[in-house]
């Protein structure tokens, strides 16, 4: 990460340590083997057929599940089902790009597995993970928008629960989106240059594509939009103040989350967590700008003159800082540069302070009580003449005020 002055210690890793290596295979008319006629067995077949697989199945007798299958075919056009009434042997292996396998005992399955890697065919074996060199995971099918999610066995409910939530957010719209992405992307690209341009269209391609679903005139508009983005001249870049609040990453707003993946650049402070910074796009340049006491830190004027080069390079600059941009004065200062400058200015302001605050109310309610209840007991210990008149304060006219300040520190 570039930055600069003296990187802080937690600094975020561009990418965590992954269980598994998530991978998206192509299947289209390859051969696949599938051993046994279970029903397990049957809905890995059915799994691989729908990627356009040939899919070769060894096994003595097959589950009605499994002959069903078989007889109504493949829906995929490349894709197809060939039974063989017998048990695999090591022919059965060549030529495939995938092995599956339901074994009832762990000899068989390490038959299976040995042989299979001998012929250097990828193994999987149904419920065995020790036999296993991949896994499967959860689907969400919004093909060509495929959602693949795993556990690495830990918690396959979790997983099936993780793809109901997600089965829920995304339209099934976004299928015939994807297809029109797909049908028009050779023509975008020749149409638009990488870069700015290109990523304006796709931006806006995006927010089409969750709305209602795309109909005979759609592709002519998307096609008129990419004409009209490329007849302007490349524009400035933009810079965007965004709050990231109290630093909790699931209290940012969506607005802030799309500045983050839309930034070319991030210039961001020392308080804004790491998990926050995970959300931005991952080819976004990092800086760390932040002030300290008692250390090396950038003056304000340095921040300004960067994001007015950066936003005239042609730049997305998101300013990410704690809490809320617009509670401190250098902001404004940061706002009015770059308005002088002629560069597009937004502002995503952080929830902090209504989150914080209703996370308090508890205490404030507390701190009320507690201040009328001290009112009430020097009033009672007046009337009882347990204080002398001459240090009583007078009551009516001192009223205790409660002042609550929240920020990234609470």
């Amino acid at each position: 990460m570039d930055v600069l002055q003296l990187p802080r210690s937690d600094a975020p890793t561009r990418i965590a340590p992954l269980a598994k290596l998530p991978v998206f295979w192509a299947l289209e008319g390859k051969r696949v083997i599938v051993a046994g006629g279970s029903d397990a067995a049957a809905w890995k077949a059915e799994l691989l057929a729908a990627c356009g697989a040939q899919v070769h199945v060894y096994a003595d007798a097959l589950s009605d599940t499994f002959e069903k299958l078989i007889l109504r075919g493949a829906d995929h056009p490349q894709a197809g089902f060939t039974h063989h009434p017998r048990v695999w042997n090591e022919a059965s292996f060549a030529g495939a790009a995938i092995a599956i396998a339901d074994c009832e005992e762990d000899s068989d399955a390490q038959a299976f597995f040995e042989a299979a890697c001998m012929a250097g065919v990828p193994v999987n074996v149904i419920d065995k993970p020790a036999f296993c060199q991949f896994q499967f995971g959860s689907i969400v099918n919004r093909s060509p928008v495929i959602v693949s999610i795993s556990t690495d066995g830990a918690a396959p409910i979790l997983a099936q629960a993780i793809r109901r939530r997600i089965e829920a957010v995304l339209p099934q719209s976004l299928k015939s989106w994807a297809e029109l992405a797909q049908s028009i992307r050779d023509k975008i690209n020749k149409c638009l240059p990488p870069g700015p341009q290109r990523r304006l269209f796709w931006e806006r391609f995006c927010d089409r594509a969750f709305g209602p679903a795309p109909d005979e005139r759609t592709k002519a508009a998307v096609l008129m939009d990419a004409a009209r983005v490329s007849a302007k001249s490349p524009s400035r870049g933009r810079v965007i103040l965004v709050g990231a609040g109290s630093g909790d990453a699931e209290l940012l707003t969506l607005k802030a989350i799309r500045a983050l993946q839309a930034a070319d650049v991030i210039l961001f402070d020392d308080l804004v967590s790491t998990d926050v910074l995970e959300l931005a796009r991952r080819e976004a340049k990092r800086m760390l700008v932040g002030k300290r006491g008692g250390r090396t830190s950038c003056r304000q004027e340095d921040i300004n003159d960067m994001m007015v080069k950066l936003a005239k390079a042609g730049k997305c600059v998101v300013r990410l800082k704690s809490g809320d941009p617009t509670m401190l004065g250098c902001d404004f200062e940061g706002i009015a540069r770059l308005e002088a400058e002629r560069i597009p200015v937004d502002i995503v302001p952080g929830i902090a302070s209504a989150t914080q605050t209703h996370r308090h109310q508890g205490h404030l309610a507390i701190a009320a009580r507690a201040a009328q209840a001290a009112q009430s007991d020097a009033a009672t210990r007046h009337r009882g003449g347990h204080l002398g008149s001459e240090m009583m304060p007078d009551l009516a006219l001192h009223q205790t005020k409660v002042r609550f300040m929240t920020g990234p520190w609470s």
